[in-house]
């Protein structure tokens, strides 16, 4: 019998599978606290005046969190396909190991459309040395929470669950900058507006979710 998806297990099995993975949300919060702490107390950044210095750093960030996140989860993947019988992808001879390292890397890209553009503006609105050490803190968060999700996905799906806080770091950045662009095309109301957008297509998805949910559970 081929083992059942997330989507047709019993709500307790799900249920116990997400509890098993608490403990590790909470070593990762303690992570990312430990690490804002240090790098708030640090010294200011010198010569972060200029919108262009800002940016700058910012962009050397972003680079460092590409090497350290990405690029390591691309060479463990060809490392893999270059040693063992998976090196002809149409094959299918892939391991659960070299499997997990894929998954890894395809939600690494999709998450770096959300670090990156949310630094970047980021580094821009901050105004002196003392606040860039906040997109030095963003991006040692992002990069041992994308560290977090990669061990704990080759410990058990479950576990990955934990390095998504990295995930949601960049949203708050994202909606931190847009509420700041925002105020700067039209004051609160404008401030006001992206907030109110992702809340309602946010409600509409879990909307829709639960439907399709109970519609499945009809039919079976």
């Amino acid at each position: 019998m081929p083992p059942r998806s997330d989507e047709s297990q019993p709500e307790t099995e799900r249920g116990g599978r997400l509890r098993r993975g608490l403990p590790s949300i909470t070593g990762a919060l303690a992570m990312a606290a430990a690490i804002w702490f240090l790098v708030l107390q640090a010294a200011p950044l010198s010569g972060m005046t200029d919108v262009a210095a800002r940016t700058i750093f910012g962009l050397k960030c972003s680079s460092v969190a590409i090497l350290l996140a990405f690029f390591t989860g691309l060479e463990a993947i060809a490392h893999e396909r270059l040693m063992t019988n998976a090196f002809d992808p149409l094959l299918g001879n892939e391991t659960r190991r070299l499997k997990v390292n894929l998954r890894y890397a395809q939600n690494t890209a999709e998450q770096l459309l959300l670090f990156v553009p949310g630094l970047l503006c980021l580094a821009i609105y901050c105004s002196n040395g003392a606040a860039m050490r906040v997109v030095e803190a963003v991006t040692l968060t992002w990069i041992a929470m994308r560290f977090i999700f990669w061990i704990g996905y080759h410990r058990g799906a479950e576990y990955r669950v934990a390095g998504l806080l990295g995930a949601a770091q960049s949203s708050f950045v994202l909606l931190y900058v847009s509420c700041r662009f925002g105020f700067e095309l039209g004051g609160l109301v404008g401030a006001a507006v992206p907030p109110a957008i992702v809340a309602a297509i946010e409600a509409f998805i879990l909307y829709d979710l639960r439907r399709s949910i109970e519609a499945a559970d009809i039919r079976r």
